[in-house]
């Protein structure tokens, strides 16, 4: 039996697995339409066999006006017929598992989107209803009730609430969303959403996929209780004892233990790994315990700068924090939220991501060779740890970010919530150049969602597929030394170094790996080379490079 499937096989196998991240609607398009589907998906499998990558994680393929890209769903258990049907959802995950691939797909407990049954429903009720209770309805403060019930804010910019119009036709309750305000939030108070859920897990549980990805789970449980109490940071700034009255309240564990018992009742048992955006606590592992999700993400190198200390002091409470739970490691860096990470390492130490892109990119500007030397040393960084590693669809052929899309082609919400201060999040979802020319770079037969910048041709997987020193052969390389490599221990022994700029750790099989941050050559430490995101001559590591050693 092949070795990727003898892994595969694990119970296991999610802690030490390479995910790779799909957003459907800009993988691949085997229609015409423009929008990537579930068939374009299955059309590329053998890529993803031939990198090497363990499980695919399906960003949300349901039902949805796309007020937020896929995240405002309409029903939980249909496929939408842009993307496809029920049908070819288990074609794909079928034809996955031949593959050796297993199948992770996005659950979105939170919200729904308003055009959600559930939701019309609510709005025709009225104030009082069984339907209404779903949702967080309000009424409003003030006199005559036109002012929001609290103030707690949008992630999309702007109030946390919107008013409605009553069935009668005056103006009424206001009802709660975190994100978009066609996302209108659940009320996981009611019984009826908890089993709602459970019923949802199931039904895609049956349907043999292998784990789920829970959208912003720290956020189901909501102190409701009158009068509403104060919230207007987000979770930026949350108290570490679980009474935030949104944000990682200790009531929401028991929302995901009961998930697990649903989970431990198939054989094997279902994975599932949380998201949770803010800063990084001891709390945040909570979510990792076995009892629970078992994985949660770490975004804390996502979030860090290219530099020796952040990227040490990440690793190492990353390390010591998950042992204290028992959880799954995971690292991320780049994702469909975010601007793709070569271009974010590439950008001068204090530079806000969000204040590069309102400038499309050119403020400050972005040196090409350095966004790839560092995103290639970044990677192969990463897949050296212990634990899982996630990647997000492009990263694999050194994607940077598309900065500079027109005003015009911008679809993601935060651009309109902030009143164009945020671009938003469109230029890491540009669908993906399989070829080096023809319609949409390979994407589908005709044009694409989002424009495709002409320079997409060299990055695409044709012009990669076969040259030995591409950003796709490196990735290929690592994923199958990874497989032989990485053993199941978690333990990672540090190397003091004489150079501050210099990071040097390693497993305990023998394996080292040494990461030059600075702009100039380092001595190379003794051992055999296995792989370097540079070409090493002699005896020196260049700079924004990292090597893999073995002293085995």
């Amino acid at each position: 039996m092949p070795e990727h499937e003898i892994i595969a096989a694990d119970h296991d196998w999610w802690r030490t697995a390479v995910v790779y991240q799909i957003y459907p609607r800009s993988f691949a398009d085997s229609d015409g339409d423009g929008i990537g589907d579930l068939a374009g998906i299955r059309s590329r499998l053998g890529h993803l066999a031939d990198l090497g990558v363990d499980a695919v994680w399906l960003s949300p393929f349901y039902p949805s006006p796309l007020a937020d890209g896929g995240y405002d769903i309409t029903d939980h258990r249909a496929v939408d017929p842009r993307l496809g049907t029920v049908d070819d959802f288990v074609a794909l995950t079928k034809e996955a598992h031949a593959h050796g691939i297993k199948v992770i797909i996005d659950i979105v407990p939170n919200h729904t989107s308003d055009r959600h049954p559930w939701f019309e429903a609510a709005l025709a009720a009225g104030p009082g209803s069984a339907e209404r209770m779903r949702y967080i309805f309000r009424d409003g403060a003030g006199p005559d009730g036109a002012l929001p019930p609290a103030d707690w804010q949008s992630h999309f910019g702007g109030s946390a609430w919107e008013r409605v119009t009553e069935p009668d036709g005056t103006p009424g309750q206001w009802y709660c969303h975190l994100f978009a305000r066609e996302q209108p939030d659940l009320n996981w108070d009611n019984p009826e959403i908890r089993e709602y859920f459970l019923g949802t897990l199931r039904f895609w549980a049956d349907l043999d996929v292998d784990g789920f990805r829970v959208d912003v789970a720290h956020s189901l449980a909501k102190d409701l209780s009158e009068p509403l109490r104060s919230q207007p940071d987000l979770d930026r700034n949350l108290p570490l004892d679980g009474s935030d009255p949104l944000y990682d309240r200790d009531e929401v564990h028991e929302i995901y233990r009961t998930w697990r018992v649903l989970f431990d009742s198939y054989d094997p048992p279902k994975m599932a790994v949380a998201e949770t955006w803010y800063p990084t606590t001891s709390r945040t592992y909570l979510y990792a315990r076995p009892s629970e999700l078992g994985q949660v993400f770490d975004f804390s190198l996502l979030k860090a700068e290219w530099g020796r200390d952040q990227f040490r002091d990440v690793i190492r409470r990353s390390l010591h924090d998950h042992q204290a739970v028992g959880g799954g490691l995971t690292w991320v860096l780049s994702s469909h939220d975010v601007p793709r990470h070569p271009s974010r390492y590439a950008l001068p130490p204090g530079t806000s991501p969000d204040e590069w892109l309102i400038t499309d990119g050119v403020v400050p500007a972005v040196d090409p060779r350095t966004a790839h030397d560092r995103g290639r040393a970044a990677t192969l960084m990463m897949l050296a740890l212990p634990g899982s590693a996630y990647l997000y669809q492009g990263e694999e052929l050194g994607l940077p970010e598309v900065a500079d899309l027109a005003e015009s082609a911008l679809q993601d919400p935060v651009w309109e919530r902030s009143g164009h201060t945020l671009k938003g999040r469109d230029g890491c979802r540009v669908p993906l150049p399989w070829t080096a020319d023809g319609p949409s770079f390979g994407f589908g037969p005709a044009g694409a969602w989002l424009p495709q910048p002409e320079w997409f041709s060299g990055y695409s997987v044709q012009t990669q597929g076969a040259d030995p020193d591409s950003t796709l052969t490196l990735y290929r390389q690592a994923l199958l030394l990874r497989r032989a490599l990485n053993a199941d221990d978690m333990g990672v022994d540090w190397i003091e170094t004489d150079d501050d700029q210099v990071l040097h750790f390693a497993r305990r099989n023998g394996w080292h790996t040494i990461v030059n941050f600075s702009d100039r050559p380092c001595p190379l430490p003794p051992g055999r080379v296995i792989l370097s995101s540079r070409r090493i001559d002699g005896t020196s590591l260049p700079g924004d490079t990292t090597v893999w050693i073995s002293r085995a």
